[in-house]
């Protein structure tokens, strides 16, 4: 069987196709080199400003004509300025032209500062150097800013924070005390605590110099925090991905029409995703942004014909962003064209478990352990509904919108390439819910799921009750498939199982060495994700397996896109406060 249809758009595709883009987005030496190069003058910067000793050559004529006020005010420049080109060197590597802005002005700051505070001709020539660097190659930065909210306020307050301390305990560690003895750990601390308020705190120093140095380096950081985090809090916030209600509407006309093809096609609905349309409105990429890296999923919605125009504005979106572009599983017809319209690499990620329901029986060896388990079951007093969810009255989709929130097991709600996020809504009608009541009737288990075309249905959401006897689940995806037929369903997409094909492979008679230990650690990290178990689970019902694929730019980035894809998918979060968790939702 085949997702798409029995055409080739491979053919298709290549007719009328837009102008390829090059095999990878640029990434320019100049805006790497630059980046680095403001790191370490960021160093440079910080080990000036804490380090009394610290020297790169010595300027002895400046040492007797420059006031000790002068100095001291620019060792706290040195420290602030050194700071932000630290914060901002990664940016200019993006090619960010923010950043490259904020380098323009800090960079002059911070040489004037070496030469004030520690007489440094050399790092003064350093500074001017690379501003001649960023003004030479200034049209190589010009990316967009990332999409954004007030909460990078309450980030960056606590991250400042936390380095300011650090770097206070140095700078007064750095400083001389008065003759009295070394001030404790505890005493140290209430210095830094109150210099970054703007107070005197409880140590002496040996001279006034010393005193104003670190009075003024406190303060500077303590300004430093406090017009960052009022700059991140006061700015117009975007949203970090919203779907419109107008872009709704477009990709429900394109699904109508295409939404076949893909059986992952109605998760673009996800109002947590953005979109590009492709020039003609007839194909959309649906993506979000997580951590830099702009992140697809499933093939474009729309016509395969349109499929390139849509590519295009994705990937100009990540050339004018610096994002790194990706896409999490396509099939193979969709990589084929991402590869082929882009240059990007595509690795197989795992498989798609499909029934087909007229060919569904629990009859047979194969399925006796499911029919076991559905008989034990039914024998406990458990009964199944299958319906769409326009059959579902108002009342008891909230009962099974509340006990799918009580059952998720996780404060955040996990899935974004093959999850829609919402259960019961009423523009999603021809959703199908299947859910499982106990002998009193109450609600112990629900299964939830999105509309494959008109005669097919993809798994989207699968909970229990934990307290409930188990093998509900099979118990549920049994009903739903002996029902299909009734609701016109001819196949139905399972679980996502990643690496089924190692894990497969893996325990058969004669695998080799590396294949059992690539099983192994599959095996191993299975224990915190679902993979082998996700994998035996399809597998129970017989299904036929289609590969989906991971389609990158580069090697170097795959650490950066799994790691995106993880926070998509819910299994990295932030550590915030569960309000503040349930308000960013």
């Amino acid at each position: 069987m085949s997702v798409v249809a029995e055409e080739d758009p491979g053919a298709r595709v290549s007719r009328g196709a837009e102008r390829r883009l090059p095999a990878v987005l640029p990434a320019a030496a100049s805006p790497r080199a630059v980046g680095t190069a403001c790191a370490l003058v960021g160093l440079m910067d910080l080990a000036a400003g804490i380090f009394p000793r610290f020297r790169y050559s010595r300027m002895h004529v400046l040492a007797g004509v420059v006031p000790g006020t002068v100095t001291s005010v620019a060792a706290a420049a040195a420290v602030v300025t050194g700071i932000l080109m630290l914060m901002l060197a990664h940016a200019l590597k993006r090619g960010k032209k923010r950043a490259w802005r904020a380098a323009v002005v800090l960079l002059p700051i911070g040489g004037v500062a070496q030469l004030l505070h520690r007489h440094s001709l050399g790092g003064a020539v350093l500074s001017a150097v690379l501003l001649a660097l960023l003004i030479r190659y200034r049209a190589e930065f010009s990316a967009l800013g990332d999409p954004r909210t007030r909460w990078r306020a309450v980030a960056a307050f606590a991250g400042l924070s936390g380095l300011s301390v650090l770097l206070g305990l140095l700078i007064v560690s750095a400083h001389p005390a008065a003759e009295r003895g070394d001030p404790t750990v505890a005493q140290r601390f209430t210095e830094v605590v109150y210099g970054l308020l703007g107070f005197d705190g409880p140590v002496g120093y040996a001279s006034d110099q010393a005193a104003d140095v670190v009075a003024y380096s406190l303060g500077g950081l303590g300004f430093l925090i406090a017009a960052t985090t009022a700059y991140l809090a006061l700015r117009p916030a975007h949203p970090v991905a919203e779907l419109t209600a107008e872009d709704e509407e477009r990709l429900r006309c394109l699904l109508a029409r295409h939404g076949a093809r893909d059986s992952l096609g109605h998760f673009a609905l996800r109002r947590d995703k953005s979109v590009v349309f492709s020039p003609s409105g007839k194909a959309a990429v649906c993506y979000r942004v997580v951590s830099g890296v702009m992140l697809a999923s499933g093939d474009p919605i729309g016509d395969v014909e349109a499929w390139p125009g849509a590519i295009h504005r994705f990937m100009a979106e990540a050339r004018a962003h610096a994002w790194i572009p990706a896409v999490m599983g396509c099939s193979e017809t969709g990589g084929e064209v991402w590869t082929r319209e882009t240059g990007l690499d595509a690795l197989e990620l795992g498989d798609e478990a499909i029934v087909e329901t007229a060919a569904f029986s629990l009859s047979g060896r194969a399925m006796r352990n499911v029919r076991q388990m559905v008989k034990r079951i039914e024998r406990a007093g458990y009964a199944c509904k299958v319906r769409r969810v326009g059959e579902v009255d108002e009342g008891e989709r909230e009962v099974i919108r509340r006990a799918a929130d009580a059952w998720r097991g996780t404060e955040t709600e996990r899935g974004f390439s093959m999850a829609l996020g919402r259960i019961g809504d009423p523009s999603d009608a021809e959703c199908v819910v299947a859910t499982a009541h106990d002998a009193d009737g109450a609600l112990r288990a629900v299964l939830h799921f999105v509309p494959w075309g008109s005669d097919g249905m993809s798994l989207d959401l699968m909970r229990r009750d934990r307290a409930a006897d188990p093998g509900l689940n099979e118990l549920l995806i049994v009903a739903a498939l002996q029902r299909a037929p009734e609701l016109g369903v001819k196949r139905v997409s399972l679980n996502f199982a990643m690496f089924r094909s190692a894990l497969a492979r893996g325990e058969r008679l004669g695998a080799g060495p590396v294949l059992r230990t690539w099983r192994g650690l599959l095996v191993f990290l299975s224990r915190w994700f679902q993979i082998e178990s996700l994998y035996k689970f399809n597998a129970k019902f017989q299904p036929e397996w289609l590969p989906r694929f991971l389609v990158f730019r580069a090697t170097k980035d795959l650490p950066r896109i799994g790691l995106a894809a993880m926070q998509a998918e819910g299994f990295v979060t932030l550590a915030l406060p569960a309000w503040a968790s349930r308000r960013l939702r």
